[in-house]
């Protein structure tokens, strides 16, 4: 945690700053033209629960991956004619397309929430275009405030709403949109608005249905398997997912940081739920602090499907 947040105006030290914080795992709170955002590596799931951590008792719901272009946004999903002409259109700019993910991705299954599809956006904010060129590689950027709460347009609104709590706070100054992007759903020819935002493609607001993402209530992953909680020892054909001391068959975090067992989360249900065991046991987690979300995460993940 910071002690003491910097504050930087938005020009080449911050650039410098902000790439040596990210490479670093840290998040970093930028300017976007729709609201501030808390931009972390895409690809390392620890800078993402850190981004969780700091927003504070999260939900783990998917995040919007920031890309350059429409070429680096094909290299994460599968990418198909309609989400190229719906790039060409609006990136840069406020449009978030929802489309599947490719298996072979370089994306932390947190920032997709442990979801088959993923959020990618290009920004049009010169600044953090800059960035995302220094850092040569995706950014998630949620809100950068408090979950639940109004979401930032000013370098003072995420000083107030974040404290202490992150390490730079670049001042790129009021936000262009104070919006957040549109976001559609993009399934083969089909597009679906699921968030309304600054870019209106005169499409009606989808009823909720199986694809979800950022700013709607996700629909968490469940494993095929029966999965117990706070299990301190598996039964006879369980994997067993271990925290702290208790060891398992594969460990959340052995050292009890919740930080990396939120990271470690999806991967490792994933993994149990694909050994030759019949159930999965998953170890007791500390309702604290990210544990919360974890709790959380897991007991929707233990209601059977159907």
């Amino acid at each position: 945690m910071a002690t003491q947040p910097r504050l930087l105006p938005a020009g080449a030290v911050a650039i410098a700053e902000a790439k040596a914080l990210i490479l670093a795992g840290r998040p970093v709170a930028v300017p976007t033209e729709t609201v501030y955002g808390l931009a972390a590596d895409a690809g390392d799931g620890e800078a993402i629960a850190r981004v969780y951590e700091a927003k504070g008792r999260p939900s783990f719901n998917p995040l919007i991956v920031h890309v350059h272009d429409a070429g680096e946004a094909g290299e994460l999903a599968e990418w198909n004619a309609t989400a190229d002409r719906l790039a060409r259109a609006h990136w840069p700019g406020p449009l978030t397309l929802v489309v599947s993910r490719r298996a072979d991705a370089r994306l932390s299954s947190l920032a997709a929430a442990g979801l088959p599809t993923i959020a990618l956006r290009s920004p049009a904010h010169p600044w953090f275009r800059e960035l995302l060129e220094a850092v040569d590689r995706p950014l998630a950027a949620p809100s950068a405030n408090p979950s639940g709460t109004i979401s930032p347009t000013r370098a003072a609104h995420v000083l107030a709403g974040l404290g202490k709590k992150i390490e730079l706070i670049v001042d790129g100054g009021v936000c262009r949109h104070g919006l957040e992007s549109t976001i559609v759903a993009v399934d083969g020819a089909n597009v679906r608005l699921l968030r309304p935002g600054p870019i209106d493609l005169g499409l009606p607001l989808a009823l909720a249905g199986d694809v979800q993402a950022p700013g709607q209530l996700a629909s968490h992953y469940a494993p095929d398997k029966p999965l117990r909680l706070d299990a301190e020892s598996a039964r006879q054909d369980e994997w067993h997912i271990g925290f702290g001391s208790i060891c398992g068959d594969t460990n959340l975090s052995p050292s009890g940081d919740l930080v990396e067992a939120a990271a470690n989360l999806f991967d490792l249900l994933h993994g149990a739920d694909a050994s030759d065991r019949l159930g999965i046991a998953v170890a007791p987690v500390p309702a604290r602090g990210l544990g919360m979300a974890i709790n959380d995460r897991l007991r929707r993940a233990a209601v059977p499907l159907g």
